[in-house]
């Protein structure tokens, strides 16, 4: 909800609301809410201490849809989360058969777009004193946003919209605008904005929206579309109709289909009952029949479905099922956390396990020999939910089908090597296969180490706290000096410049900082030519000859390579040379130097 026009600024305990940015912050940094959810909040805050109805709240958030209660549900509990404090009961209060009142004191804060502009440019918020470091910060991460390997335009959250299927509401999202339009069916459950709370899950429908424009859709009966009676949970036909009423609302004529899991056998059936719709099909992780039968051996057995059908009864809310879904992942707390969440949004238990007692029952052998559209279908060799031979089986039925078998247990495609597969999909929809080029660029590396001499004789936490102090400091300066933090922690680079003179000088201002705090440490600095990778790291030949450098350094030492000293001839900076080394695995003699006391204050 960014616009161009004024804004407020909402401010309550550590939480910042800026409805101009579309931004929750917490403490300067920002807080992941979906777009729907942002609303919410905005119109609890802005009558705080007032209770508001549920259907007043509707109305206001989707105001030309019609949705069940329980998508406001929803978004109260993200908020909930989102705004979890050691007091955060005070925040959002439930009015039992009312609605909700927001309880926080709320400080407001009007910003006039013209104003706010020119007050950037001076480089300040307008904001009291005390939170302008606040959305420096949050100016800082969209940076750091926009630097990704993805364009800005991919890196928001899509909007949740409505299509009409009978009288059912079946809630899409859009995003890309590529000219291949790609339908995205996940399996068993889903829930279209808990997809973008999972990292892994988030870059593989970016990757996806890169080469298409990507349209995923929640399954009539699971996440934010409407809820139907378990004695109506929608038959594979059913769901057909959904696909097509989502491509009749975003004007889909024609578009392929990627089916994960469950969500195969119905791109099978759309595929072959629709082929002028459908341009291409893939199956990752999928199956003909999901009960064993004498001409289908690889499936379940009718006993092991139903212990899975006790599993969902008696504990769904828990990371059911995800042993065999993803045991990459298996053992990650924070990963079992969001796993639990998502299926509980995108279900409840008694449609969970209905949803799977149906998918038992599905057969689609006798579909796959009429697809006549181009297929590709992906297995894992290890996939501990569906056995590889069930994913063989099928591309071995469908005329003409091309088979994927990749290494790896995980069934879903997420993951592990969500690279391969992703490069698979792409070339196969589009004949060009993704190849990324590393992006290579001069610059000065800065190794900072911080000696634990003292570490050792006291490790106590008041050293603890002192190396944090030490390095929330090393963060301002390389800011200063115009660098990019790349690893505080010491393993990598501690920063990249586009300037080796800048490098030098902040080395200095950190070694000065260090001495007055009495911790020890070395600095190494070398310019080469660099691999920029993701996540913002480095990588190439230059990475390891500038920590080799700081391993020369002594404490309390500055030390670069004859490549830095000889790009800032000029600049006043003094050296003391310090001889020819060598490098162990590294090419060539370098010449290192000591930059001297005061040379570049």
């Amino acid at each position: 909800m960014p616009s161009n026009t004024g804004g407020h600024t909402y401010i309550f305990g550590p939480f910042v609301a800026d409805t101009r940015e579309g931004v929750l912050l917490r403490e300067g940094r920002p807080v992941q809410l979906t777009p729907k959810a942002f609303e919410t909040l905005v119109a609890l805050v802005e009558r705080s201490g007032h209770c508001i109805g549920k259907d007043e709240l509707m109305r206001r958030v989707w105001p030309d849809s019609f949705v069940e209660e329980n998508n406001l549900s929803q978004n109260i509990s993200q908020l909930r989360r989102a705004l979890h404090t050691e007091d955060a009961a005070r925040y959002i209060e439930t009015v039992p058969r009312r609605g909700y009142r927001f309880n926080a004191a709320v400080e407001v804060k009007e910003e006039a777009p013209a104003a706010a502009a020119e007050e950037r440019g001076k480089g300040a918020a307008v904001l009291p004193s005390g939170r302008v470091e606040v959305f420096a910060r949050a100016a800082e991460l969209k940076e750091e946003e926009g630097a990704s390997e993805f364009p800005p335009e991919l890196m928001r959250v899509p909007e949740t919209r409505y299509a009409l299927s009978g009288d059912v509401n079946i809630a899409y999202q859009t995003l890309g605008d590529a000219p291949l339009d790609l339908v995205f069916v996940m399996g068993w459950v889903s829930h279209l904005e808990y997809f973008w709370r999972e990292p892994s899950v988030a870059r593989f429908l970016r990757r996806l929206a890169t080469f298409s424009r990507l349209i995923l859709f929640d399954k009539r009966g699971t996440g934010l579309s409407d809820r139907v009676p378990l004695d109506q949970l929608p038959t594979l036909e059913q769901r057909m109709d959904d696909v097509r009423a989502v491509l009749e609302a975003v004007g889909s004529e024609r578009a392929a289909i990627i089916g994960i899991s469950e969500g195969g056998p119905l791109s099978a059936l759309f595929a072959a009952t629709y082929p002028e719709r459908t341009s291409a099909l893939v199956m990752i992780g999928t199956y003909a029949k999901r009960v064993r039968g004498e001409d289908y051996p690889w499936g379940p057995t009718r006993e092991e479905r139903e212990h899975f059908f006790q599993e969902i009864r008696e504990h769904w809310g828990g990371p059911v099922g995800i042993d065999e879904r993803v045991p990459s992942r298996a053992n990650d707390p924070a990963f079992r956390e969001w796993w639990a969440e998502y299926l509980r949004m995108g279900a409840s238990p008694g449609a969970a396990a209905a949803l799977t007692r149906m998918n038992a029952e599905v057969d689609v052998r006798h579909v796959l020999t009429t697809v006549r559209v181009p297929t590709l279908v992906i297995h894992n060799r290890g996939d501990l939910c569906l056995k590889v031979e069930e994913g063989r089986y099928v591309a071995s039925r469908i005329p003409g089908a091309r088979f994927v078998e990749l290494p790896g247990r995980d069934h879903l495609p997420f993951f592990e090597d969500q690279e391969t597969v992703l490069n698979e999909i792409e070339e196969f929809l589009t004949g060009a296969r993704h190849v990324r080029e590393p992006d290579r660029v001069l610059a000065t590396l800065l190794y900072v180490n911080v000696l634990d001499g003292r570490a050792a004789a006291h490790c106590s936490r008041q050293w603890r706290d002192l190396v944090s102090r030490f390095r929330a400091h090393v963060s301002k300066e390389i800011k200063w000096f115009r660098g990019r933090e790349v690893d505080m922690e010491g393993s990598g680079p501690l920063a990249v410049f586009d300037g080796p003179a800048r490098a030098i000088r902040c080395a200095c201002a950190v070694k000065e900082y260090a001495a007055r705090l009495h911790i020890e440490v070395r600095a190494g600095l070398h310019t080469g030519e660099c691999d920029l990778l993701e996540g913002g790291r480095v990588g190439g030949l230059a990475v390891e000859i500038g920590r080799a450098v700081r391993a020369r350094a002594r404490a309390g030492e500055v030390l670069v390579s004859h490549t830095v000293k000889d790009l800032v001839a000029g600049s006043g900076i003094a050296f003391e040379e310090r001889g020819a080394h060598t490098f162990p695995g590294l090419p060539g003699d370098w010449r290192l130097f000591r930059v001297e006391r005061g040379a570049c204050g």
